[in-house]
């Protein structure tokens, strides 16, 4: 059973038992996506090290590379 179907499924359910509506699969996901960074900064803070620019430290560093030249190659510093 996908997503969706499941979605029909409990709404059906919910309409039979005048309950609300289930939210829409996919509705939070950005919010569960910042609330992830969130807590990896704040546990990043809490174990000492920087909490932003990991990801891009991260690139560069495995890249061996000087990000003006991402430029020409068709990476974004960003």
């Amino acid at each position: 059973m996908n997503a969706l179907q499941q979605h029909l499924l409990d709404s059906h359910r919910a309409a039979r038992h005048a309950e609300p509506a289930p939210p829409v699969p996919g509705a939070r996901d950005i919010e569960v996506l910042r609330a992830v960074r969130d807590h990896r900064r704040f546990r990043a803070v809490l174990a000492g090290h920087p909490a932003t620019g990991r990801l891009r430290a991260a690139l560069r560093r495995a890249l061996g590379r000087d990000p003006r030249s991402w430029a020409r190659t068709g990476w974004s510093a960003e």
